[in-house]
């Protein structure tokens, strides 16, 4: 019957279809670096495709043809800056000659990021957060907590050889502790507070003394 003959003709049409690229990684690159200053100031739940066309020089059909959704946009966007941030201490880590050194250059670090940074780390925690509720990109947000966790772990073995101190904590524990304190730092950051930056050095360069195993 003619149908059935459209029918199968389209399931032809559809299962010989090429698949829709990815694009060249280059490419993707340069949109998702024009997507994240509007992901970074609306949050997850304002940001659309559309939203984004409208803020940058690439129109809604070019960003909807490199990336399905904005899912994959967002996840995409956030694993190329959380990329360049994974390492941000490990020089500080190779270069320092003492745990005292450490600490301090840590700790700077740290201030320097929350002042500079604080809308892309806004956009983390609202992606990490979003997690909880949308599963199709948790195992990303995984996938980069535990890398972020395995860059303060390398700072916090350092200063233990330095110190000659075991570290009573696990790596999680530990992670958790100055997550916590920059989370909190940041959202002083962004309600106006000038110290807070100042009071997350404080804060920090205090941390790695008091993980020290005293049994």
């Amino acid at each position: 019957m003619p149908g059935k003959a459209i029918v199968a003709a389209t399931e032809a049409m559809l299962t010989t279809a090429p698949p829709r690229p990815a694009g060249p990684p280059e490419r993707r690159a340069e949109l998702a670096d024009a997507a994240l200053q509007t992901l970074a100031e609306l949050g997850y739940a304002r940001t659309s495709l559309r939203e984004i066309a409208q803020n940058s020089q690439f129109s809604h059909g070019v960003l909807h043809y490199y990336f399905s959704d904005k899912e994959d946009l967002i996840t995409y966007c956030v694993r190329q800056y959380e990329a360049a941030c994974v390492t941000r201490y490990d020089e500080i880590v190779a270069t320092a000659g003492s745990a005292a050194e450490l600490k301090r250059e840590f700790s700077a670090a740290m201030a320097q990021t929350l002042r500079t940074d604080a809308p892309m780390h806004r956009l983390w925690y609202d992606l990490r957060n979003q997690s909880l509720f949308e599963e199709s990109f948790r195992a990303d947000v995984l996938e980069i907590d535990q890398r972020r966790e395995e860059m303060i772990w390398r700072v916090i073995s350092r200063y233990a050889e330095f110190a000659g101190i075991t570290v009573a904590l696990s790596p999680g524990a530990a992670y958790a502790i100055l997550d916590g304190l920059f989370q909190q730092a940041l959202l002083h950051q962004l309600a106006g507070d000038e110290n807070a930056a100042e009071e997350l050095r404080a804060n920090v360069i205090r941390v790695p003394a008091t993980l020290a195993d005293r049994d």
